[in-house]
């Protein structure tokens, strides 16, 4: 399986540098990408956005709505809409707290440019990438 796609992705991350960083790392495999530094930004641009948003790629813990309830809202918008949460916390700690579900696509931080791929591709194609 190619880890390359032409598929968009909404990336949401307030931290600028490591939002600029995924966004080279998508766009090397062929993605578009959209950036947005909140989820009052992200459901703007998904408003907006001319073309489907194919993958939210999300933090978990972001300034005002959490990555959980930003990806229920944006399920409403693109009932198709595939996602990933990332984030620098461990999994376990997430989800005792309820900000993540357990058995969703989650990519801990941080992240190779190769995992992050295979990751995007694991979740739009919904088959795992063979070792």
């Amino acid at each position: 399986m190619t880890l390359y796609g032409r598929e968009t992705v909404l990336v949401v991350e307030d931290q600028e540098d490591v939002r600029r960083v995924i966004r080279t790392i998508l766009e090397s495999y062929g993605y578009h990408v959209v950036e947005a530094k909140d989820s009052t930004e992200a459901l703007r641009l998904t408003e907006e956005h001319p073309a489907e948003i194919h993958l939210l790629l999300t933090d978990v813990i972001l300034p005002g709505m959490n990555g959980k309830a930003l990806s229920e809202q944006m399920r409403v918008l693109l009932p198709k809409l595939r996602v990933i949460f990332m984030s620098g916390y461990p999994e376990d700690v997430l989800s005792r707290r309820g900000v993540l579900e357990q058995d969703v696509p989650y990519l801990p931080k941080p992240f190779s440019p190769e995992s992050l791929a295979i990751k995007v591709r694991e979740v739009l194609t919904g088959q795992p990438t063979p070792p």
